[in-house]
Order: structure tokens, then sequence, then C-alpha cells
């Protein structure tokens, strides 16, 4: 063991700051070009280097003394951005499979039955009657439940359910030309 070394560290675990400042500015310009040229990102590998000393200096009462300072230091930043690149990929790999689950755009064809199905639903609504298609509305476009409509209207509960009834026998009338051609 590197006796300078050995009062360095002995000091650093003491708590002597401006040891340990002069261990930061000796090494860390030095540090953060090997973290650069292990990930190819200089503030990644800045913050890596600084996290490094971060912890050296959180942990420097319990850590154990090293032979050799200079190669600790180095062999420290080389397993912290590896594991930083290993994060990475993960990271990547997990955008990836979020991208290939997410759903494709539909095509043109959908679009236009879509917009078919749009107009075929407003044309339904406006053949409703004016109560039947609120309710309609309230429960399947806003998310109300029907006591909730009930409370709104000040009507029956029983006549929010006989109106969703009609409603949706109306719309299974309707719309049974898109409802059979997905059958």
């Amino acid at each position: 063991m590197n006796s300078g070394d050995f009062q360095v560290q002995k000091r650093i675990s003491g708590g002597d700051i401006g040891e340990f400042r002069s261990l930061f500015n000796r090494y860390y310009e030095q540090l953060c070009r090997y973290s650069y040229g292990i990930i190819s990102d200089m503030d990644a590998a800045e913050d890596i280097v600084q996290e490094f000393f971060y912890n050296l200096w959180k942990n420097r009462e319990t850590a154990q003394p090293v032979l050799s300072l200079n190669a600790y230091l180095y062999q420290s930043v080389r397993n912290n951005s590896l594991h930083y690149l290993q994060h990475q990929i993960i990271k990547q790999q997990y955008a990836d499979k979020v991208a290939a689950s997410a759903e494709p755009e539909p095509d043109e064809e959908t679009l236009l039955e879509m917009e078919e199905l749009n107009i075929a639903i407003d044309k339904t609504l406006e053949k409703l009657p004016e109560r039947c298609s609120r309710i309609f509305r309230m429960n399947r476009f806003e998310g109300k439940k029907y006591r909730e409509i009930a409370e709104i209207l000040s009507i029956s509960v029983k006549t929010v359910e006989a109106d969703m009834g009609k409603a949706l026998q109306v719309f299974r009338n309707s719309l049974s030309e898109f409802t059979n051609a997905e059958s």
C-alpha cells in the first residue's frame, strides 16, 4: 500500500474536507474523460463522477482502505459507467416494448368506417326523444351513473333505466349494419 494513499484515505475518513477537495480537484476532470470514453455522454459522465465522489464522502467513515487510490477511483468510475450503460439498455428495451405494444395508427379504411359510425350515432341520437337522448349522452359520454342522472334531471332511477333501455334498443336497430359487418 502506498503510504501517501493511506494517509489521504485516513484523513478523508476522519472528515478532512480539505483533503477530500484536493482529491476531487486532482481527479475530477480525468475521471470525467475516462467515463465519457465508456459512455459517450459528457453530462452523464460528469453525473457519474460527481455521484461517485458524493458516495465516497458519504461513506468515508466505513470505507475500507485500498492499496491504490488511483486504481480504486478508476475502477469505481468504470463500474459505475458500465452500470449506467446497462441501465440505458434496459430503458431502451422497455421503451421499444412499449412502442411495439402501442396501438397502430388506423388505416384510411378504418378512419372512414369510424366516421360513418359517428354519423350513424349522431343520427340515432337525433331520432330519440329529447330526455332519452340526454340520459344516454349523460351516461355514455359523460360517464354518469343512473342515480346521478336521476338526481340531476329530478326523475326516478327507474325512469332513467327505462329511457336507457329504449335508447339502447333504438341503437341496436339503427346500428345493426355495423355490428353485423363485424361478425
